[in-house]
């Protein structure tokens, strides 16, 4: 196995090196690198040593039309880690094979902003269970051939962390790991070009610690500490928790916010240089010791500042994105029932080199940021102010005839910018039908909730389903019962999952399982036919009618076409392609690919064999 280290070693150390010495120039730092990496894969085990060697000879093993994710909170799904290790035949009934488990680390009750300020990196927090849980859910995991992602907080440490506790207590070393000022004369230099997180619920990027009389910067949350990456000390012990997690089994790491992970005067303190050197160094290092393991960048961005993360194709940085302008788009579009900026949006991603593979989700833990493309927006007339504000109240269920149901988060009264929370479920109108106990109305909302996931199905790249999305969860009110959460309406879609209303997927008649066995039946589809590879081909198609969305697959002599209606109405899709029959792959129905009915917020899905 020593060989298998030094053959991939010698593959790298020039680039390793040089990218290295050019951002600290210290080579007793890099020195130390090169031993704890050789520790770090001496300590790996030999069943994840085989998985890295498999991986390693079939790169493409990720991209494969069979993978199925699924983001889930560790307590709110299944209590302790012990209980999701028990949930495994939940997840595979549920056709997912990859799971990430949402922050798990030791942090400080009431000081952990939802798990992402971290008081120990190598500890998972005690209500969750231990390290040796973790590892053992990995292996039962691997048994079963579904995969692990986790959480790694790159730009900050909680200051609950044994490193910011010493900072705190004046010692120099571990200050010089933080962003510390006796004086605001430079933070407020920083303040100047360096925009806001949260500018409504923790304004500015420095906080004032009175018993340290210093400030620190803190971008996020007053008790999360900035990391100071010109450090080399911080980037190896960092780089060192990294691989401490992939050898408990961690199959995908995310790294949480590293857009922001260097700072530098005079600029936004977003996607510096710099970044994108520590990434390609972190992908060269896992390369070495872990190569079975995947990099998740979480750049939640414009696309032009998001593709540059994939690095380019001869050195590439994270494997994986997060496709957050679409999602957000798409949302967009339910609201407006207008396809033109979703469908630029697609076009725009399915331009990317194959190698560029792109997380696709409808929802997540966060909330949903109206980072639109507003420029064409303005082409067609519409204004950001105004746009954003009718997208909140559509949302709020107080416009455009919406019966969605979510609330606002980070509401700012002077700009009346905002961002909005809610489950899939609750968005679509599904907590309002059942409210108001609506037959036509909960026909309508399952109709959208099922067609969204069709359509995400159909984009270039990964599917991901938000837990609870599968059985049409809705929006949980509970947290304003809690102290710890109420401030923070993003808590409105990380309640917990309900078991009872997962066992109602054996009634056909309950809405948990119109919603279950459809999605089921999507994901089987996707299983099973190769275009929907993120190998593939994919491109959107002309409709003639700016609420229906066609979009196109085609993989080794399969073509697939998928025609989604955004609005109440039945439309026809007059896609006219000129080449034979295909086959509808619901109904099996043999259809002329042109002048296609779609039902109100419903969709088709058509193939032809070549």
């Amino acid at each position: 196995m020593a060989n298998v280290f030094n053959d991939r070693f010698e593959k790298y150390k020039d680039e390793l090196r040089w990218l290295y010495m050019e951002l600290y120039d210290n080579g007793d730092m890099y020195a130390e690198l090169e031993e704890k990496m050789k520790e770090f894969f001496d300590e790996r085990s030999s069943e994840l040593k085989k998985q890295d060697a498999y991986r390693e000879a079939n790169p493409d093993w990720y991209k494969s039309n069979e993978m199925l994710g699924m983001m889930l909170y560790i307590d709110n799904f299944a209590g302790n880690l012990k209980g999701v290790a028990k949930k495994l035949d939940y997840i595979e009934k549920s056709n997912v094979n990859y799971i990430h488990l949402m922050p798990f680390l030791d942090v400080t009750e009431g000081k952990s902003d939802g798990g992402y300020a971290v008081k120990d990196f190598r500890r998972v927090d005690e209500k969750l269970g231990t390290m040796a849980d973790l590892k053992a859910l990995t292996r039962k995991c691997h048994k079963k051939n579904i995969n692990i992602c986790c959480d790694f907080v790159m730009n900050h440490t909680s200051e609950d962390h044994e490193w910011a506790v010493k900072a705190r207590g004046g010692d120099g070393e571990y200050m010089s790991r933080y962003f510390f000022y006796d004086n605001y004369d430079i933070p407020s230099k920083f303040e100047e070009t360096c925009p806001q997180v949260f500018p409504t619920t923790a304004p500015g990027n420095f906080t004032w610690l009175e018993d340290a009389k210093h400030f620190v910067m803190t971008s996020f949350y007053p008790y999360q500490w900035d990391l100071n990456y010109a450090n080399p000390r911080v980037f190896n012990e960092m780089l060192y928790n990294f691989l401490f997690l992939a050898n408990q089994g961690i199959d995908i790491v995310r790294l949480d916010a590293v857009p922001y992970i260097w700072k530098k005067l005079g600029t936004t303190c977003r996607n510096l240089p710099e970044v994108h050197t520590i990434v390609r160094l972190m992908r060269i290092v896992s390369e070495i010791v872990c190569p079975g393991v995947l990099i998740l960048g979480e750049v939640v961005m414009a696309p032009e500042k998001v593709v540059p993360y994939f690095g380019t194709v001869e050195k590439p940085e994270c494997h994986m994105l997060y496709n957050v302008t679409t999602m957000a788009t798409t949302w967009n579009t339910i609201a407006t029932r207008d396809v033109r900026l979703l469908k630029k949006q697609l076009d725009t991603v399915n331009s990317l080199p194959k190698d560029y593979v792109f997380l696709n989700y409808l929802r997540c833990h966060d909330d949903i940021g109206w980072g639109l493309d507003f420029d064409t927006l303005m082409n067609y007339g519409i204004g950001e102010v105004s746009h954003k504000n009718y997208l909140n109240q559509f949302f709020l269920g107080n416009a455009g005839s919406s019966n969605s149901r979510g609330e606002l988060y980070n509401y700012d009264p002077v700009t009346q910018d905002a961002r909005f929370c809610g489950t899939t479920a609750s968005l679509c109108g599904v907590e309002r039908a059942g409210f108001e106990k609506n037959e036509a109305m909960m026909d309508k909302a399952i109709d959208m909730d099922v067609m969204l996931h069709a359509y995400m199905f159909m984009q270039s790249g990964i599917p991901i389903i938000y837990s609870g999305d599968e059985i049409g969860q809705v929006n949980d009110y509970t947290y304003k019962e809690n102290p710890n959460k109420r401030e923070d309406s993003r808590y409105i879609h990380r309640g917990a999952f309900i078991w009872e209303n997962a066992d109602k997927v054996s009634d056909a008649r309950s809405t948990e399982a119109r919603i279950y066995n459809r999605l089921s039946e999507l994901e089987t589809i996707r299983k099973n036919n190769i275009a929907f590879s993120a190998n593939a081909d994919a491109w959107t198609v002309e409709t003639y009618d700016n609420s229906v969305l066609c979009m196109g697959r085609y993989y080794e002599k399969q073509k697939i076409y998928g025609i989604f209606n955004f609005s109440e109405y039945d439309k026809v899709a007059w896609i006219n392609e000129e080449d034979g029959l295909y086959e509808n792959m619901l109904t099996k129905e043999k259809l002329y690919a042109k002048g296609v009915q779609v039902p109100a917020y419903g969709f088709v899905l058509l193939k032809k064999e070549f």
